[in-house]
């Protein structure tokens, strides 16, 4: 197989690739990486749509202010 990266991709590839075992293993790590989030949004997905058919929408304060408590920086 041949991917077809351009000068800033190779770049970037080549940043990575020491600490990941060189350039086909940083790829392969990154497919991997790829997959699992793309995974993880699905389920997500899935999870809220039953939440919904459960217990309707979710309050949009209520998620504000989670949002706030665990993902702000500060």
């Amino acid at each position: 197989m041949t991917v077809r990266l351009s000068d800033d991709e190779r770049d970037m590839l080549d940043q990575i690739a020491a600490e990941c075992g060189g350039r086909s293993s940083a790829l392969k790590q990154g497919l991997l990486l790829l997959v699992a989030e793309r995974r993880r949004q699905h389920e997500l997905a899935q999870f809220v749509d039953e939440w919904e058919a459960q217990s309707g929408p979710a309050d949009p304060d209520g998620v504000a202010s989670m949002i706030e408590r665990f993902f702000s920086d500060a």
